[in-house]
Formats: C-alpha cells, sequence, structure tokens
C-alpha cells in the first residue's frame, strides 16, 4: 500500500470498493504545518466515470485497485472515439476522446511505449511514456546563429500542441518533448 505522496497520474485507487483513476494531483504545503503536504487528487470512478476530489496527507496510506497495463498502438479514430490495439493479442480498445483529450496531444501513429490502463476488463486511461517525438509542422523561420540557450519561439507540432523551441529549429524538424511538463528538451 502506498502512501498518497507516492501516487501518480493515472494510478487506480480503490476507494470503498470501487475503483478510481486519478486524472489531476495538487501538492500544497500549508503554513504552520509541521512538514505535512496535502494531495489534492481529482479521481473518475471506472465504472461510472463519477468525479470526485479527495484531499490527502502525504502519510496516509491507500489501495491499489486492480489494473492492467497493455502494450498497445493507435490504429484509427473514429468521430470521438478513439481505437487502440494491443500489441501482443490484438485486442481492441476503444477510448472516447474526452477521456483521453490530454494525451492526445502526444499520440501518433508510431508512437513506441504507449499502454492502455485496463481496470476490471475495460480502459479507463492511456499511459505516455515521458518522452515523445513531435514533428514541427509550423514555426517562425529559424534565425542563423542562434544558439541553443538563447531566446525560445512557439511552435506547433504535429499533433496540434504548441510548445516553445530554441531560435535555431525550423518547420519540419523533429523534437522530442516531455510529456509531463509539456516542453521541448532536445532535438530527435
Amino acid at each position: 500500500m502506498p502512501k498518497a505522496s507516492e501516487i501518480k497520474r493515472n494510478a487506480a485507487i480503490d476507494i470503498n470498493g470501487e475503483a478510481y483513476i486519478v486524472r489531476d494531483i495538487e501538492r500544497s504545503v500549508p503554513q504552520g504545518r509541521a512538514g505535512g503536504s496535502l494531495y489534492r487528487m481529482r479521481m473518475y470512478n471506472v465504472s461510472t466515470n463519477h468525479k470526485i476530489d479527495e484531499t490527502f496527507k502525504d502519510s496516509d496510506m491507500l489501495t491499489l485497485a486492480d489494473l492492467t497495463r497493455r502494450a498497445v498502438t493507435f490504429s484509427y479514430a473514429d468521430g470521438d472515439e478513439y481505437v487502440f490495439m494491443d500489441s501482443e493479442d490484438y485486442t481492441s480498445y476503444s477510448m472516447n476522446k474526452d477521456a483521453i483529450e490530454d494525451e492526445l496531444m502526444f499520440v501518433t501513429e508510431d508512437l513506441q511505449g504507449l499502454h492502455v490502463i485496463v481496470v476490471n476488463d475495460a480502459p479507463v486511461a492511456l499511459d505516455l511514456p515521458g518522452v515523445v517525438e513531435l514533428e514541427i509542422i509550423e514555426t517562425d523561420p529559424s534565425i542563423k546563429g542562434g544558439s541553443a540557450t538563447a531566446r525560445t519561439k512557439p511552435a506547433k507540432l504535429s499533433t496540434g500542441l504548441v510548445v516553445q523551441v530554441p531560435e535555431h529549429i525550423s518547420t519540419g524538424d523533429r523534437i522530442k518533448v516531455n510529456v509531463e511538463e509539456r516542453k521541448f528538451t532536445g532535438r530527435a
């Protein structure tokens, strides 16, 4: 049983016999507390998609729900449904756009290290690798002599995500983007 401080996004937690997926975590350190952080977690019920917000002390022990991580590849989009295919047994998992909207900014057809999280035989979330490679489709022209530590400019990526990149990067370049921070980390 992990402490509340060890829980990450897309973890499955068991609360009163119900499985919840953690979508967002906010850490706060209230003044006057002896080093105790509070973790406010926004969670969604796996079966009903009902949202709850709970606050835990950093030392609170939480029970993880039974979940399975399956390696998948993005297959196709059908309206608001996105279909992912299991890399081992070719099972298809269909997920609604609303449930995975944040993750879709990083999903491409050739993305390696993508997993779908399955709880009670139902796909509930996507688990992305820490860094993904994306292509720049639109940015200002590169500046000759611009160094990697110089000013930055916005760049629109193939998935629609906009990140800040150094001035020497140009349209058509493939870059690495940190998924958690949504920041440029280097050329691919």
